[in-house]
């Protein structure tokens, strides 16, 4: 029989509420808050240092304080990633982001959903679908990634888009929902 931590990562329904999830989520939110209030003169000293213990890797993504998730070890971040003032990772499923990558502020990158069974959400059932972002992609900010979206590896997306689909490498995207502006060459 799977643990709810493993439902969680299969993409199944499971219970948020389980101790070992509750644990893990009160992890992150500890290592957020000591991220998010970090004074000048900590910054550059355990800001690294921060980052590392809640993604569980070594990594030289830079964040600009607020930043928000719920695990921090279910995002994968390549070389060079950039994630601006108050963006929040909704992470219970896992998030893959490319190389020289770039979030605005307010950025969301949303995993978690739950069921359209009322039963099944009163109950507190609840699932998330992964997102993957490819190479040298740049999300506007206040832009929304829904669960299970892939973005291609050059995309850009624009500032308050809402992408609920794919999206093709090499564009621009933009809108509510996020639709095609154009190809990139």
């Amino acid at each position: 029989m799977k643990t709810e931590k493993e439902k969680m990562l299969c993409e199944q329904l499971y219970d948020a509420s389980d101790p070992q999830l509750t644990r893990d989520r009160l992890r992150a939110l500890e290592l957020c808050y000591r991220l998010n209030n970090l004074s000048p003169e900590e910054f550059e000293k355990e800001h690294r240092y921060l980052i590392e213990q809640l993604l569980g890797e070594e990594s030289d993504l830079h964040i600009t304080p607020p930043f928000r998730c719920d695990y921090g070890t279910n995002i994968s971040v390549g070389k060079n990633v950039y994630f601006n003032f108050n963006c929040v990772v909704l992470d219970v499923a896992k998030i893959s982001i490319g190389d020289n990558v770039m979030f605005g502020p307010n950025v969301q990158l949303l995993t978690a959903s739950h069921p359209t069974n009322a039963k099944e959400r009163r109950n507190g059932l609840e699932f998330g679908k992964s997102i993957e972002i490819g190479d040298d992609v740049w999300v506007g900010g206040g832009a929304i990634l829904c669960p299970g979206v892939k973005i291609g590896e050059g995309a850009v997306i624009g500032a308050g888009s809402v992408v609920t689909k794919d999206v093709l490498a090499n564009t621009v995207v933009a809108g509510n929902p996020c639709k095609l502006i154009r190809s990139l060459s």
